[in-house]
């Protein structure tokens, strides 16, 4: 099969959207609530140590050969993006609610993914070597620079600038317990569960997406408690769709333009373009419900979710663009 086809039939997406409906349907009891919690805790936690253990630091070193390409999709990724999410305050809140924009906001934070990025990249015949540094940099960085911008955007009121939303101290000890020290302790035991973590990936695989799909029903639960589908209407959703899309194609043409100003070869501007115009929803998912726990976590994650599907269906089709054209043709995204 094409890899194309196989990256349109997107099994997680459909999970996950599916755990919505079931979430929607029957949604956990209140009752049940704070044991979900627990397990929820849990689950990021391991999720977060099996990105530690299986993420080669050594790699992202020997990529700082090539620091000016590594430099820029970070930029696009932590800077460019973060700028253009402040910008799309000026929907709020007569296009989008306050927790929906929150979620706009949110997902301009988090880092880029990693397989998919790899994916397209190949297969537009880009650097692929340079998409693995990049992409795994990201979501090692990711890792404390995410939590950190949601920091300073609520401290400086531009996330929950009513006072609906805040990031305390006890936030930042739950990031800490979570995210970051699972983490760490994944990086420091690499030598000890390394070997065995890479010679169960694919099993893995499962654990990583279950952990996910968790996050997502406890969320959903909370927000069906809390009458999510009340508060978000057919219309709201097609404005992320749309905002998504346009989100996308201003992103793709912009790490195109402005790496080619900066003199970086074809490969190079592919890598650029699918590495820096990506959201991960693996590592933004289990960090929203830590960063923003106790809030709407179900609204604040749905631009997320929609985006993600939005950039996985335009960047498949501009992959393929890429791949028919001739080794030497001069593509302008």
């Amino acid at each position: 099969m094409h890899p194309l086809q196989k990256l349109r039939i997107d099994g997680f997406i459909l999970a996950i959207l599916a755990t919505v409906v079931i979430a929607s349907v029957f949604p956990a009891s209140s009752s049940f609530a704070p044991t979900l919690d627990h397990i929820v805790t849990a689950a990021i936690a391991l999720l977060f140590f099996l990105y530690g253990a299986r993420m080669h630091p050594q790699e992202a070193i020997r990529g700082l050969q090539h620091w000016r390409l590594h430099l820029l999709i970070l930029a696009f990724t932590f800077v460019c993006f973060p700028i253009v999410g402040i910008a799309l305050r000026v929907l709020q809140p007569h296009v989008l609610s306050s927790d929906l924009y929150t979620g706009v906001l949110y997902l301009t934070l988090v880092p880029s993914t990693v397989q998919s990025s790899i994916a397209f990249t190949s297969i537009a015949r880009g650097n692929v070597a340079g998409a693995i540094v990049s992409a795994s940099a990201s979501n090692l960085l990711g890792v404390l620079l995410t939590p950190l911008l949601a920091i300073a955007m609520t401290s400086s009121g531009i996330i929950g600038g009513g006072g609906s939303i805040s990031i305390d101290g006890q936030s930042m000890v739950d990031i800490c317990l979570q995210i970051l020290a699972p983490f760490i302790i994944g990086q420091l035991a690499r030598p000890l569960v390394g070997t065995w973590v890479e010679g169960h990936k694919a099993k893995l695989k499962y654990v990583d997406r279950g952990s996910i799909v968790l996050v997502v029903y406890a969320a959903f639960s909370k927000g069906v408690r809390d009458g999510i589908w009340h508060a978000v209407s057919p219309g709201q959703i097609g404005i992320l769709i749309v905002l998504s899309i346009l989100l996308v194609v201003v992103m793709l043409w912009l790490t195109w333009q402005v790496a080619a100003r900066l003199g970086f070869g074809r490969a190079d501007r592919i890598t650029v373009q699918f590495c820096g115009t990506k959201k991960s929803l693996a590592s933004g998912l289990p960090m929203a419900a830590v960063l923003f726990a106790g809030h709407h976590v179900s609204i604040i994650v749905l631009p997320l979710m929609v985006f993600h599907q939005v950039q996985l269906m335009m960047c498949s089709w501009l992959a393929g663009r890429y791949a028919a054209e001739p080794e030497d043709s001069k593509v302008a995204a």
